[in-house]
């Protein structure tokens, strides 16, 4: 307990590797990690089963698929805290190789399961979302070029993340998936803005986005449906967003009750998109307060942690990863309670699904091992010493 509060202490030479990992890891992001993983299973107990009836399925079938996709991303996760940072960028780089020649062959490969959207590849057995492990491995490549900009005689890194993240918005804008698009920019500028980049400059972008936005619901019938209903001030009780909106009523401070909510009869996504509105509704407010507390807990302990580092790659790719973790939250309950315009995307270790589930831990690994505490003074110790004498 003394180290949850006070922090890890230093590597000690020749320790065991366990051992060296449980002194230098945070370990209250760590349980908050598992505790939302446990959640989720709470969750998916009460909003799967319907599901599973509809398609003539054991009524436990998707739990048991999150229980097995859940382990296997924590061990992903625990696996990945262990690397240090040089082994973490070189894998993510090869891991985005990989999963933008899987995203950019979607059109030709991919499928959309009658959905809409082609985001999907179907294996059968099980389906993978592409952009959902880019997303991670994006923040690594982005953050190197952009540290390795800052070296003598560097590559223009800074320009270089920009094309690329343009581009991966493209592919994205043509299944279309304009949530995970909105979530790469939103991750390339935190880290463009850590990495010192012009105030006008980042207003330009943010203008250049607001045109893409207008261009997009003028061009593309899906973005303007999305539009439209999240501007309608009459909101059509049969929607996914009317009975979302309805169950978090209905739930109220205490909820109706385990097993007594609605919302999940009604709703296709109510164990994935809109899994906050099952919570709300059987749990009431005090779980759905308790959900964001564990977010932010992970969020503001890694930043927290990041300020001290002094690689200047740790501290960019980690606070890309820490914000876009965020916000993939923040986004997905803004949704349910109509803040936001419908996105299709999942709240991260909670809702349902393999290709969620693995990718994001993936990129809590990824930040668990850039905030592991290492050897090294801290950065005010460094300002200290460059100061007058």
């Amino acid at each position: 307990m003394t180290e949850m509060v006070y922090g890890s202490l230093p590597k000690r030479d020749g320790d065991p590797i366990l051992p060296r990992w449980w002194r230098t890891i945070d370990k209250w992001s760590v349980s908050c990690i598992l505790i939302l993983f446990g959640v989720g299973l709470l969750l998916g107990l009460a909003a799967s089963p319907p599901l599973a009836e509809r398609n003539g399925l054991d009524p436990f079938h998707y739990v048991e698929r999150q229980i097995i996709f859940g382990c296997a991303a924590l061990a992903v996760l625990f696996a990945t805290t262990m690397l240090p940072p040089q082994m973490v960028r070189r894998l993510g780089v090869l891991g985005f190789l990989a999963a933008f020649a899987a995203l950019a062959l979607l059109p030709v490969l991919g499928t959309d399961f009658g959905k809409g959207a082609v985001r999907w590849y179907s294996l059968g057995f099980a389906s993978v979302q592409p952009s959902e492990f880019l997303k991670p491995v994006f923040v690594i490549v982005s953050a190197w070029l952009m540290a390795a900009s800052h070296e003598i005689n560097g590559p223009p890194g800074k320009s270089m993340s920009l094309l690329l993240a343009i581009i991966i918005v493209g592919f994205l804008a043509m299944q279309p998936d304009f949530g995970q698009s909105a979530l790469i920019l939103f991750g390339w500028g935190v880290m463009y803005f850590l990495a010192g980049a012009p105030f006008t400059l980042l207003i330009g972008i943010a203008g250049a986005v607001v045109l893409v936005g207008m261009f997009s619901y003028n061009n593309s019938e899906h973005f303007a449906r999305r539009i439209d209903g999240f501007l309608n001030p009459e909101v059509d009780p049969t929607t996914q967003l009317g009975y979302a909106t309805n169950a978090i009523r209905e739930g109220g401070f205490f909820g109706v009750g385990v097993g007594e909510g609605q919302v999940k009869w009604s709703l296709p996504d109510a164990h994935t998109d809109f899994i906050i509105a099952v919570a709300a509704e059987e749990y009431g407010l005090i779980l759905v307060l308790i959900i964001i507390a564990l977010y932010a807990t992970i969020v503001v302990r890694s930043f927290l942690r990041l300020i001290q580092e002094r690689d200047m790659f740790i501290r960019l790719a980690g606070s890309g990863l820490a914000a876009m973790f965020g916000v993939q939250a923040l986004i997905n309950m803004g949704v349910a309670v109509r803040l936001l315009p419908a996105k299709g995307m999942t709240l991260p270790f909670v809702s349902y699904g393999g290709s969620s589930l693995i990718a994001g831990g993936v990129a809590l690994g990824m930040l668990l091992a850039f905030t592991r505490t290492r050897p090294q003074g801290k950065i005010g110790d460094i300002l200290i010493q460059r100061g007058p004498r």
